[in-house]
């Protein structure tokens, strides 16, 4: 099973056309957690002896009874009537749990016809199935019918463009989330009650009240990421609107149908025959979001032809063959930052927040060099002989020939989606950053935002330092952002007058217009196939609460790495054309990297 989906119904409705009922006591149903074990082997013998169903669900959750399942099965197997049917559920194996026969005992998956119910990706299949859970019927129980047959369609495209943003990745939500038809179905009773309640009071439909309840309540108590439910309140903001009685447009050539001239089949009919060829743009998404969708696909695909081809064993695989990997990184590493010396090196006054950040950038530094050089040695020596060799060598040596970073290195390191040669020449820009600040010791002209383990703590030194300098509390401040016009640090002369220069940033799901003389560019349309185009140099400075300015800023999310998420960093201030609206980067997924992939 997928996020969002529930065989319940399909599975009963399937029963009671064949006369087989929860009620006569021939379909039986069971949501497997602790202490069901014993229950569900007794209703699996029972079924199995007089013809019934049973369906025993999430039974991915039950890892140590699985083996008593595989046997239960195996010995129903010698008498089980011919009308018995046994449906078992799994949610997919997830990352860390690698593939379905690692969750799901092999015997038990090759006694099963495997089915996958997943909801369709294309925007059409996801409208088709969202409105085909109404009825005419439905309508029919509504005293405000022009209003609610153009609201329903309007929700069942909201349903259908939520459901397909998940296929962007990222870009469209940071995270699965479980949105299902039960959703759908209850957000149309709640429309019905309303607009029923609407009419008998005699007042007009409750707009805002409904995008409440659909985007906060009902789809947004899925939603656990601030920025993702944003986006979801946007697309109610835009969609469940007034305009929809006159014909509003949905998407790009989709509009709101005539509400008064058509009812439940001619919507169907018009789904079918007037529906747009899907493009990003219905999303409110640029083409290139595509793009990213379309290479993580083959990705995947290509990652599970690897997987399930399997290795042949050999010379290529032997530890020996990491040697020279080993000797080249060994020799490229750079050495620890000596902490004693440049310690030495500061006096009382000059543990400034800057400095202070300086300081812990580089004990972090030190860790993950001392790491790293600590495991290549130690996997040189298990594969002279001289150590023994342990699990942990065996998979740094596989990751090396493969190019790929170290799960035990990535644990002491910083986010990042880069292979392993990329990331090392990463690594080495980073601790040349480390090494200037700590020699200077004091705040660089320009700081490489993207080579800070931790850069939220530099921006709230900046805070710091301004809150000292202005005696205010640091609750009573924030950073804002100015972008310059130039990305060549050779135009930058030193330290800003106020705040600090930051660089290494770059913008996704939109583009930058770069200002005229000391104009401020702003924030503009993606060009094709630049993904990731590098933002110029930004001074961050701090302000008072009171007199940080929103207008014709876009408040723009800021992330380590393009999978979003728990990489967030802070928000910032982006300006926009003043005729531009907030609305179309906010549902274009635009943010701000510190890193490019």
């Amino acid at each position: 099973l997928f996020p969002g989906v529930d065989p319940t119904p399909t599975i009963e409705a399937l029963g009671r056309k064949l006369g087989i009922t929860e009620s006569n006591g021939r379909l039986v149903n069971i949501s497997m957690g602790q202490g069901q074990e014993q229950v569900a082997l007794n209703a699996l013998n029972k079924s199995a002896k007089e013809g019934g169903w049973i369906m025993l669900q999430n039974i991915h959750l039950m890892q140590d009874w699985l083996k008593e399942l595989e046997r239960g099965l195996e010995i129903v197997e010698e008498f089980a009537h011919e009308d018995f049917r046994a449906f078992l559920t799994s949610e997919p194996p997830g990352a860390m749990q690698g593939r379905l026969w690692d969750l799901i005992p092999e015997p038990i998956l090759q006694r099963c016809i495997k089915v996958a119910d997943e909801a369709p990706t294309d925007l059409k299949s996801n409208l088709k199935r969202a409105y085909s859970k109404f009825s005419q019927e439905n309508i029919d129980a509504c005293m405000k019918g022009k209003e609610f047959k153009a609201t329903l369609f309007a929700l069942c495209f909201f349903h259908s463009l939520i459901s397909g943003r998940i296929k962007f990745g990222a870009q469209g939500w940071s995270k699965k989330y479980p949105f299902n038809d039960g959703d759908l179905t209850i957000c149309g009773t709640v429309l019905k009650n309303y607009l029923n309640n609407a009419e008998n009071l005699g007042t007009d439909v409750p707009w805002p009240d409904l995008r409440y309840i659909f985007g906060e309540i009902m789809y947004g108590g899925h939603i656990t990421d601030p920025w993702d439910r944003r986006v979801n309140n946007t697309y109610l903001a835009v969609l469940v609107t007034p305009e929809l009685l006159l014909g509003a447009n949905l998407a790009p050539g989709f509009k709101s149908p005539d509400a008064s001239k058509l009812e439940y089949t001619h919507y169907v009919k018009y789904i079918e025959e007037r529906f747009p060829p899907e493009i990003p743009q219905m999303f409110w998404l640029h083409p290139n979001a595509e793009i990213g969708f379309l290479t993580n696909q083959g990705i995947a695909t290509f990652k599970t032809i690897a997987e399930i081809s399997g290795g042949g064993g050999g010379k290529a695989n032997e530890l020996g063959e990491a040697q020279p990997i080993i000797t080249a990184y060994l020799g490229s590493l750079p050495a620890n930052l000596d902490m004693i010396e440049i310690r030495s090196r500061l006096k009382e006054e000059d543990y400034t927040p800057f400095n202070i950040v300086a300081l812990q950038e580089s004990d972090r530094m030190n860790l993950l060099l001392s790491h790293m050089r600590s495991s290549l040695l130690e996997l040189e020596l298990g594969i002279s002989g001289a150590l023994n060799v342990t699990d942990n060598m065996e998979g740094l040596a596989k990751d090396l020939q493969a190019n790929k970073v170290n799960a035990l290195w990535g644990e002491k390191a910083y986010p990042s989606l880069k292979l392993l040669s990329a990331w090392f020449a990463d690594l080495v820009l980073r601790v040349d950053q480390c090494v200037e600040w700590t020699r200077v010791l004091t705040l660089l002209k320009s700081v490489w935002l993207s080579g800070l383990f931790n850069s939220m703590s530099f921006l709230t030194s900046n805070m710091q330092v301004a809150s000292r300098f202005n005696n205010l509390p640091l609750d009573f401040l924030t950073n804002r952002c100015r972008f310059y016009n130039t990305r060549d640090l050779n135009d930058i002369s030193g330290v800003p007058e106020k705040g600090v220069n930051v660089h290494g940033l770059f913008m996704e799901g939109a583009g930058w217009e770069d200002g005229k003389g000391d104009e401020e560019g702003y924030i503009t349309e993606s060009k094709m196939k630049d993904l990731h185009p590098v933002m110029p140099i930004c001074n961050i400075y701090s302000v008072h609460i009171d007199d940080m300015s929103w207008v014709a800023m876009y408040n723009c999310p800021v992330y380590s790495t393009s999978l979003r998420g728990a990489t967030f960093i802070c928000q910032a201030n982006v300006r926009m054309d003043p005729d531009d609206s907030e609305t179309r980067w906010i549902l274009a997924g635009a943010a701000l990297l510190t890193q490019d992939d």
